[in-house]
């Protein structure tokens, strides 16, 4: 293991062998850098470095590589960055999603290419030999070469992600997303098999949490955000597996779902809600949980109507007629007729389960067990007005099969009926948050529920009937599948009958002697025989025992009455004693609640301020290593500048710091100017005495230069003088000449200069004409705007002048009727209090003739009436309810009052708040604060 002194260096290192191919090595000395306890505090390096890691973990798919370092990275940023791990995941995500769409890609590019006419032409012998051999397709191998390594790649970092995000708080919306995306990919490859995993990994998360949900770190379920992070993240689960068939694991994140709205009391959203009752009704549909899937159908249907504002008529209709069709394909029958009672139990645990899913709320009583049934179904769809919004064809289809009594043509109408019925359905509009409705797939349990009424209605009106008359009634199924459903009605005591092939006829009859009809015939015969029994043996009168009870009354009334009163105050006692624990237990709780927020406080503290010390020390650590290093470098110049002199450094002491050297260094260079300075006034002295003697040496050849010169430059300006004198003459008479000639041309130009000034002055009069005019009429128009504005103020001030007066009246109105409501109010509770006083008066006589009643038929003397409760216990509620202060009070807070008893003073309830004071201790009143402001102006 490799040591750097830097993290950089590291980084430096792995991309020296990166650039020569050796990547193997540059990953291990990544792994070795980020899994070493000397980088524990994070710096922007590491996030760069960590960057690097998981690009050469994806390009070697090296996934175990890549879950240590993302460990261990947690470990350093948990408390410090935790964006910086948020973005290293979705870099490692992205990196790994990349690759295996490339590799999918060229798979598809490879088939593309090898996709020919002629495969002979192309292929070798040993390729088709293989091909043959194995009998793979040319896109399964290249798959299984190409697609496959990446796609298991892909899915063990889903599985990394979601392993290191599971108790984070802080990155709970990456872990949604990490899920959702896990599901995409299952969805988009149709993997079914995988898609098991990420459930069963995300469930065992969910367990966990809520088995340690007391450690820190963790995120809370009870919080808004989270709980609807998980929601959301289990419905997207439960779309996908609706959508891959997996109705078993879908049902698990039905129970799932249901169990998180449990936590909270408020209800989630009705867009969630939505779609968690379509995938309900998909899922019992499925099951052939008829009834269950009608009652999730009614649950979607009062969801749409009392949330869904914008549904249009024709969605409400298709959904309301999807209710009734579902609650009519649930079989007439009772199926657990004479069933065991290990059966009804386990029929009773299923409804109480399912209604729990479905929102209805069971009692665990042996009657609950028929709350969930088709009769009651449809009675509250009648009561809650489903009917009213259904189609005309299902209307008439419900009429006909429930109501109506047709034996002999029932099938036929209703097959009518039923052909409507399954052209209806199709797509909603956008506003429904329901995606289709097909009424189709009920139109099988509408003809087998036309066939079950039809036999129930000619069991009652026939005795026998022909097989082929029975069947030629029946246009649904044939006699075979007649039979089957008549097996399964007779089973449950739906119908009657009996099929005889040796005479070819259907035989309807009461087979069973426990019958209802004739259980109840044999009941009455009983109690009609009871009677005329009594009538001929009348029964003997056996003499009156209240004689001999009248001496044993009054004891046996003391006895009870005093049985009555110690029983009460037992039970008053155990009160007592119940809520004492209650509120020691609270009391403890709140007390290991504040030691552990305390502890937590303190261990935050305690991090902290060993965070600040460690970070303090490595600053010092540098500093000094620093501090060394320029140390070092400053000899080693000293050392290289002294050996060109042919010297030797001469150095005090063991220890080299960076002042010795510093100040070795001035001296040296101090010592160095010096000697320089002797040079440099030596040098200045004999240039001074050279330049002398050449001056002196040099005055006379300059004059006589000078000299020489100035005939020179005499001579040379005299001949120039003179050629320009001649070139003068030479030009003077040219242009006298060109005067001349151009002077013909004098009256043209006038008459041409005064026609182009008369145009010009024309043109500008009329430009000038046309501004006056244009402006003249942008201050119309101006006018006219700033009146049309005054005009629309006056009106708009007028306007806001009567909607003030208008709400001023509307505001008298509303509190002259809160004056009469509360005169009401007043009234009325007085006129209660006088009917209770009424009402008191009347059961103290009454209580009085009663006991005066008592009396006369024991023969004693009348005892003194029970006190009579004041009249103030009748006007006790009124007054608590007069006395508990309003909303509009002040309350004082909880540690003011507490402050108030420990002084002594009782806090004032309805008083006005007291002034809050500064974290300097000064009031916030008004004078103060005008005086602090002054002073700070």
């Amino acid at each position: 293991m490799t040591s750097f002194l830097k993290p950089e260096n590291a980084l430096k290192r792995a991309e020296e062998l990166i650039n020569v191919g050796q990547k193997q090595d540059a990953l291990q000395t990544l792994h070795d850098l980020i899994t070493s306890k000397r980088y524990r505090a994070w710096q922007k390096t590491l996030e760069r470095i960590m960057f690097k890691y998981v690009e050469l973990c994806v390009d070697m798919r090296k996934g175990r590589f890549a879950k240590d370092g993302l460990i261990q990275y947690r470990i350093i940023c948990q408390q410090v960055n935790v964006s910086s791990l948020e973005e290293v995941i979705k870099h490692f995500m992205h990196l790994s999603t990349e690759k295996a769409e490339q590799a999918r890609s060229q798979a598809q590019a490879l088939e593309e290419a090898l996709d020919v006419d002629d495969l002979e032409a192309d292929k070798r012998p040993e390729d088709l030999m293989l091909s043959y051999v194995s009998g793979e397709k040319g896109k399964d191998r290249s798959d299984r070469e190409l697609v496959t390594p990446w796609f298991k790649f892909l899915w063990e970092t889903y599985r990394t992600v979601l392993e290191i995000l599971r108790n984070n708080s802080k990155l709970e919306a990456l872990y949604a997303m990490t899920a959702h995306r896990a599901f995409q990919f299952c969805k988009q490859y149709k993997r079914t098999t995988v898609f098991r995993r990420p459930c069963e990994i995300i469930r065992n998360h969910l367990a966990n949490l809520n088995k340690y949900r007391d450690q820190r770190g963790r995120p809370d379920l009870s919080a808004p955000e989270s709980l609807h992070l998980y929601l959301d993240t289990r419905v997207e689960q439960l779309k996908i597996a609706t959508e891959l068939e997996l109705w078993q694991e879908a049902f698990r994140l039905v129970e799932a779902i249901h169990g998180l709205m449990c936590l909270v009391k408020k209800t989630p959203k009705p867009s969630l809600m939505v779609v968690y009752y379509v995938k309900l009704t998909e899922i019992f549909w499925i099951s052939s949980s008829h009834l269950y899937h009608a009652y999730a159908w009614f649950r979607l249907f009062l969801l749409q109507k009392s949330f869904n504002k914008n549904l249009s008529q024709k969605d409400l209709q298709l959904i309301a007629s999807s209710v009734v069709l579902a609650a009519l394909s649930v079989p007439p029958h009772d199926r657990t007729y004479g069933a065991s009672h290990l059966e009804l139990e386990h029929e009773k645990e299923r409804n109480l389960r399912m209604a729990n899913l479905i929102g209805f709320n069971l009692e665990t009583k042996p009657e609950s067990r028929e709350m969930l049934s088709r009769s009651s179904l449809l009675a509250e769809l009648a009561s809650k007005g489903v009917m009213s919004c259904v189609t005309q064809e299902v209307k008439d289809i419900y009429h006909l099969l429930e109501h109506e009594f047709y034996p002999s043509d029932l099938a036929l109408k209703a097959q009518h009926m039923i052909t409507k019925i399954s052209k209806l359905g199709g797509k909603l509009s956008t506003a429904s948050s329901v995606p289709d409705v097909q009424l189709s797939q009920y139109v099988p349990a509408l003809e087998r529920l036309a066939t079950m009424r039809l036999l129930q209605q000619v069991s009652n009106v026939y005795q026998t009937m022909k097989i082929e008359t029975l069947s030629g009634m029946i246009p649904f199924f044939d006699f075979s599948v007649v039979e089957k459903i008549s097996v399964d009605a007779v089973k449950q005591k739906f119908v009657s009958m009996r099929v005889d092939r040796m005479k070819n006829v259907v035989i309807f009859c009461k087979t069973s002697l426990e019958s209802d009809g004739l259980r109840d015939h044999l009941a009455n015969f009983a109690e009609q025989l009871n009677k005329a029994r009594q009538m001929i043996y009348p029964p003997d009168r056996k003499p009156s025992k209240l004689g001999a009870l009248l001496p044993t009354l009054t004891e046996v009334v003391a006895k009870e009455h005093k049985r009555l009163l110690a029983r009460k105050s037992i039970i008053e006692k155990r009160k007592e004693e119940q809520e004492r624990q209650l509120l020691e237990m609270e009391r403890e709780e709140s007390k290991r609640l504040r030691l552990q927020k305390i502890t937590e406080e303190a261990e935050q503290r305690r991090l902290a301020t060993e965070y600040e010390q460690r970070k303090n020390q490595r600053i010092l650590r540098e500093i000094e290593e620093r501090e060394i290093e320029e140390a070092q470098a400053l000899l080693q110049e000293a050392e290289k500048r002294i050996k060109k002199k042919g010297k030797k450094l001469i150095i005090e002491g063991d220890k080299i710091t960076k002042q010795t050297m510093m100040e070795l260094t001035l001296t040296e260079q101090l010592r160095e100017r010096q000697e320089m300075e002797k040079k440099l006034q030596k040098l200045a002295k004999t240039m001074d005495y050279l330049e002398r003697a050449k001056r002196e040496e040099a005055a006379p050849l300059i004059e006589a230069a000078y000299q020489q010169r100035l005939v020179e430059e005499r001579l040379l300006h005299e001949r120039e003088q003179q050629q320009e004198v001649e070139l003068s003459k030479h030009r003077h008479e040219g242009d006298l000449k060109e005067k001349e000639r151009l002077a013909r041309m004098m009256g043209n130009k006038e008459i041409y200069e005064v026609r182009v000034v008369s145009h010009r002055q024309a043109e500008f009069n009329r430009l000038k004409r046309e501004r006056e005019e244009r402006i003249s009429r942008i201050l119309q128009s101006r006018r006219q705007e700033r009146e049309k504005m005054r005009k629309l103020k006056y009106y708009l001030k007028l306007e806001e002048e009567r909607q003030q007066k208008l709400r001023e009246e509307e505001e008298a109105r509303k509190l002259e009727e809160a004056e009469r409501r509360k005169k009401e109010e007043v009234e009325r509770l007085a006129k209660l209090a006088e009917i209770a006083e009424k009402q008191k008066q009347r059961e103290r006589e009454l209580d009085e003739k009663e006991r005066q009643r008592r009396e006369a038929l024991l023969g004693r003397a009348a005892e003194p009436a029970p006190p009579v409760r004041p009249l103030e216990s009748v006007t006790a509620a009124p007054a608590a309810a007069a006395a508990a202060p309003t909303p509009g009070k002040y309350i004082l807070p909880k540690f003011r009052r507490e402050r108030a008893e420990s002084t002594g003073t009782a806090p004032r309830t309805g008083a006005a708040p007291p002034p809050d004071t500064d974290r300097w201790g000064n009031s916030s009143s008004r004078p103060d604060g005008d005086r602090w402001r002054q002073v700070a102006w």
